[in-house]
């Protein structure tokens, strides 16, 4: 699943070719949304700005409407030039917003809907995010309110995943922060400090811009999906393992994260 860093990423791109402009064209190639009638709703319409908030991603156009997409395990944005190959074939485009020499393509989205403005920030699956870890302003004790809500039993990488305490980590980040803190990834929730919690949030406060910045190939690459390998810090067999009842594999060593 791509996480906050790929998101704000492509976010960013889309901004550059894309904000302050109407677009060219605008296609819904899915069947799902041929009868949605967007391109002709968007007719017009100026793209004002691109952002993202944890996994989710907002395009959003003048007249109060926005088109909000969520890429789940199997979507994908790409930004190129006009006439490049396409990544995926064009049967699996949902989206396509051209502009200049540009191409904005969402392949494969689950989610992709048109909305009021107003109902961004009312939509009940919206409104139940955490803070997004990428966000410019971080509040603490927030953070910190949320995850002791969690049942204290649950183990912290699984909590680190769950979007409504903070948005925009993933099963990559959440086992690179976990290895960075000396966290397992298995210890109960209840048994992490709060100065724990927040250096898990720090590490990736602190890292994944870089991945904004540069993309997915700056990401660390310390634990996750090398199970088997010595660990860069003392040396014992990184291990893997799905974790809690969503089964996602979690990456650590179990002998210096404690």
């Amino acid at each position: 699943m791509p996480e906050g860093d790929t998101i704000h990423h492509a976010a960013e791109r889309i901004r550059a070719a894309l904000a302050g402009h109407v677009p060219d064209e605008l296609a819904t190639p899915h069947p799902r949304h041929a009868g949605d009638r967007w391109p002709e709703l968007l007719a017009g319409r100026s793209i004002r700005a691109a952002d993202a908030h944890g996994k989710h991603l907002f395009l959003r156009f003048d007249g109060g409407m926005t088109l909000h997409s969520h890429l789940r395990m199997t979507g994908a944005w790409s930004i190129q030039r006009l006439g490049e190959r396409w990544r995926r074939p064009p049967s699996r485009a949902w989206l396509l917003v051209r502009r200049g020499g540009w191409e904005v393509v969402q392949f494969d989205g689950p989610v992709l809907e048109l909305m009021p403005d107003r109902r961004t920030r009312t939509d009940p699956r919206l409104a139940a995010l955490g803070q997004d870890v990428l966000g410019k302003r971080f509040e603490p004790d927030r953070f910190i309110a949320r995850l002791r809500a969690q049942d204290p039993a649950r183990p912290i990488g699984d909590v680190l995943l769950d979007q409504r305490v903070i948005a925009g980590i993933g099963n990559v980040w959440k086992a690179e922060c976990c290895f960075a803190a000396c966290v397992d990834p298995w210890r109960a929730t209840g048994r992490v400090s709060d100065q724990e919690a927040l250096a898990l949030v720090a590490f990736a406060r602190e890292r994944m811009p870089i991945a904004v910045r540069d993309g997915p190939r700056a990401r660390p690459r310390t634990v996750y999906r090398r199970a088997g390998r010595p660990c860069p810090r003392c040396g014992t067999p990184i291990r893997a393992q799905g974790q809690w009842e969503d089964n996602r594999t979690t990456y650590w060593c179990p002998s210096c994260q404690r």
